[in-house]
Formats: C-alpha cells, structure tokens, sequence
C-alpha cells in the first residue's frame, strides 16, 4: 500500500487538473501562454500519476484494468475479473 500522503498529493492533482481543464483548453486554442504558464502546476495533465485503485501502487500499472500488475495477478487467479484467466498451450 502506498503512503496516504502520496495517493492524497495525487488526489489534489487529479481534482485540480479537472478544476482548470475547460480554462487550460481555452488558452491553448487562443495561443495566450503566458496566461497559461501562471496556471498553477498542478493543473498540468502531465503532473498526474497512474496509480493502482487497490493499492495505489505508481509503477507496473495496467491502463486496461487501473490495478497493478500485482493485484491483478491476484484478482486474476482468484476469478474476480471477467474475461480473464490464466492461459496456457
């Protein structure tokens, strides 16, 4: 499990990131970036961090299922994600 700290500094960054969205969009497509420069810096999309939702693990991160390779290993061999099971040839 990752530190509460960690997954809560990301928290504030996927909260802010939505908050400025529309307004970081607006002054792309207007070219104005000096206005967009003194945006804060945790609006930037680039300033989030995938993160598994069970464990908040930031490195092995599967897009697909939003869990760690991990985690997914273990929900995998238990049958708890539809679609998915173990192969073999």
């Amino acid at each position: 499990m990752a530190k509460l700290s960690v997954l809560a500094r990301n928290a504030k960054r996927q909260k802010m990131y939505a908050k400025y969205a529309k307004k970081r969009e607006e002054l792309k497509a207007a070219g104005d970036f000096e206005a967009l420069q003194k945006l804060p810096k945790n609006s930037s999309p680039s300033r989030l961090k995938n993160r598994c939702v069970a464990t908040g693990r930031g490195r092995g991160f599967l897009r697909d299922f939003g869990l760690s390779r991990i985690k997914f290993r273990e929900l995998a061999n238990e049958g708890d994600i539809p679609g998915v099971r173990k192969s073999s040839w």
